[in-house]
């Protein structure tokens, strides 16, 4: 796929030496500060493979685009989704919706990725799978944090992206005061100093995964905001673990 350039800082990795010699893959991370890390995975999944899970997927999966609401106002949700969960989670809302979970079962390709994603974070032990199909560039998901309290305090998230590129933007959220101690509001911080450490775009690729850990949620917000050069569909599967 074509690489379009971002508006926002394009964040440089610094690899880290892979742990286990058994996975062929490069990993790199970035350290956001107070226990909070992304790895990043550019090619987790083989191409060859990523492309037949995407026919699979696109073709396969029972995707539907429900209504939600923000702010109290309901529209459309800019995307399409599929919800997937061992039996007998705590049910998932979000946006006053509510899916209805399928099992792991239903769609049997579905436990080959979920191992992929397994066999590449040794000790992960994910139970739910939320799936989101990005139909071209006005498909898109806002600014949030995946703070539910079913997910535990420091939930770890991973994001396997198949088909057509797109920009995975992380930003902080600012302290109600300073961190520093000082009293100056955050939007005068902001101005004052660089945004390079406040905000990062990843270019998530075909067969990547994108991981976030430890108070990520508490402390970021996330998300794919719309781009008019991405014609192609992405889809993405967000893994996480269901307490």
């Amino acid at each position: 796929m074509n690489s379009f350039p971002s508006p926002m800082n394009v964040l440089k990795l610094k690899a880290v030496p892979n742990e286990n010699p058994k996975e062929n893959v490069k990993r790199e991370t970035v350290d956001l500060g107070n226990g909070s890390d992304v790895v990043y995975i550019q090619r987790l999944i083989p191409s060859d493979q990523s492309w037949k899970w995407f026919q699979y997927l696109d073709k396969l999966i029972p995707w539907t685009r429900p209504n939600i609401r923000v702010f109290g106002k309901s529209f459309l949700q800019p995307r399409e989704t599929c919800y997937v969960a061992t039996p007998g989670l705590t049910e998932l809302t979000y946006s006053g919706y509510q899916p209805d979970a399928f099992s792991w079962d239903d769609y049997p390709p579905l436990k080959d990725m979920l191992e992929a994603v397994h066999n590449a974070l040794p000790g992960s032990s994910f139970n739910s799978l939320l799936l989101n199909r990005y139909n071209g560039g006005n498909d898109y998901v806002g600014w949030h944090s995946d703070g539910e309290k079913l997910y535990g305090p420091t939930p770890e998230i991973a994001s396997l992206t198949f088909g057509c590129e797109r920009d995975f933007v992380l930003k902080k959220k600012p302290c109600k005061k300073s961190c520093d101690g000082s009293d100056e509001p955050a939007s005068k911080r902001l101005k004052k100093g660089s945004l390079d450490a406040d905000q990062h775009t990843f270019r998530l690729k075909h067969g990547s995964l994108l991981v976030m850990r430890g108070h990520t949620q508490r402390d970021w917000i996330h998300s794919v905001p719309k781009r008019a050069k991405a014609e192609g569909t992405r889809i993405n599967l967000t893994f996480r673990r269901v307490f």
